[in-house]
């Protein structure tokens, strides 16, 4: 049958059809790799480099290095494969998927070989091949959200817009036209932890109470009544005066009621009666660490003897990485057909990045080299069991 011949139906159906390689059929299926795999190969690499054991031809300063490749290697890769496939579902449009999904994904890759050869290739070079992928992924998230007319999520890509504004002064540090490297470091954080509220308050108290209500169990606070739209605006304010300012008593009171009402938020979705699925129960991991973090960040801020890179791990390596996993391995067993329970590997890579955190955190306590490569290996542990385990299911098609 011609496209002429067709009905409006038939031809709406024949542009839904997809016959490319089912890796690239959604966005969760290679940018949840590519954030796994930077993810176990990166840390590592930093352990290496910070213990003297090889150097690295980049024009980033080694710290910067590691919370930018952390920041926009690791965790944008999985933000992007996370709001690739989310997207379609607010907007109903159709999925970014196929040739554009596969140029998308290789422009993140060359960002981790630009920024790493920086030195070599220019800082200016990394700095325009490194942009290319969040600026890419903003405007495509804009023209979905434009198109479909999801105002919604609107400041889902406001946020998205900042990461790139705060990936852009990394690169005016590592160029040194400008000392933006700590206020980079505060942006980028400040605006993946707001993310993480906006974003896990939708989907952990959503997930936990379809989950128990097939199971009879307590109810649960709804996503977003007043008192998380509170929370999520004294979050955010919080949040942007550390980013202005950083430290000072002003700053660490505001952080320390954000992390308040937002370890009061999570009670409220009584994450304790979900013990019997992990699948459930690390969503409620991930966020006690972003309240904890919080918590953590204001009494550093307030000068109250709490070290800035124990809070500052408790939010990254704790709340982000946690989260992601998390989603990463339900997105994954749901969009392929799996049953959304969480399997022994699955708690195994749980288990494993939980260590990594407290690891780090001892780490900052007691900083002993031992202890760091045993961080590193649990961290890398988790992320590459998760390549391992995951990673055959999205290469082929759902059940």
């Amino acid at each position: 049958m011609s496209a002429a011949t067709q009905t409006p139906d038939e031809r709406l159906r024949a542009r839904r059809e997809y016959t490319g390689p089912v890796f690239l059929r959604e966005g969760f299926r290679p940018l949840f790799q590519c954030a796994a795999a930077w993810a176990a190969l990166a840390v590592p690499l930093w352990a290496c480099i910070w213990t003297g054991m090889m150097s690295y031809r980049s024009a980033f300063e080694p710290l910067l290095w590691h919370v930018h490749e952390m920041i926009f290697g690791f965790i944008a890769a999985a933000v992007g494969g996370f709001l690739l496939t989310a997207v379609p579902n607010w907007t109903g449009r159709l999925p970014v998927r196929g040739l554009p999904l596969a140029a998308l994904a290789l422009v993140w890759a060359a960002g981790r070989v630009a920024v790493w050869f920086s030195a070599d290739i220019g800082a200016e070079a990394a700095a325009i091949v490194d942009l290319s992928y969040l600026g890419g992924l903003a405007l495509l998230i804009a023209r979905e959200i434009v198109a479909g007319r999801n105002w919604r999520n609107a400041p889902v890509l406001a946020l998205l817009t900042l990461l790139v504004a705060a990936n852009g002064l990394f690169h005016l540090a590592a160029m040194g036209i400008a000392e933006t490297g700590g206020v980079a470091i505060r942006l980028s954080i400040g605006v993946m932890c707001v993310l993480l509220a906006l974003i896990g308050g939708r989907i952990v108290p959503s997930f936990t109470r379809n989950w128990l209500v097939k199971r009879g169990g307590p109810e649960v606070a709804p996503p977003m009544g007043d008192f998380d739209r509170i929370t999520l605006i004294l979050t955010a304010a919080s949040l942007l005066l550390w980013i202005a300012e950083g430290d000072g008593i002003a700053v660490g009171l505001p952080l320390l009621l954000a992390g308040v009402l937002n370890l009061i938020r999570l009670m409220r979705w009584r994450g304790w009666a979900t013990f019997a699925e992990p699948l459930v129960t690390v969503l409620h991991l991930g966020y006690l660490w972003l309240a904890v973090g919080l918590l953590l960040l204001g009494a550093s801020a307030a000068g109250l003897g709490v070290a800035p890179s124990i809070a500052l791990h408790v939010l990254t390596a704790g709340a982000m990485a946690t989260m992601i996993l998390a989603v990463m391995t339900r997105a994954t067993l749901g969009h392929t057909g799996r049953d959304l329970q969480a399997g022994p590997a699955t708690v195994a890579i749980y288990g494993l990045v939980t260590l990594s955190v407290i690891g780090r955190v001892a780490f900052a306590l007691v900083p002993e080299t031992t202890l760091l490569w045993l961080t590193a290996a649990s961290w890398s542990g988790a992320f590459a069991l998760f390549v391992a385990v995951y990673l055959p299911l999205v290469v082929r098609a759902p059940k």
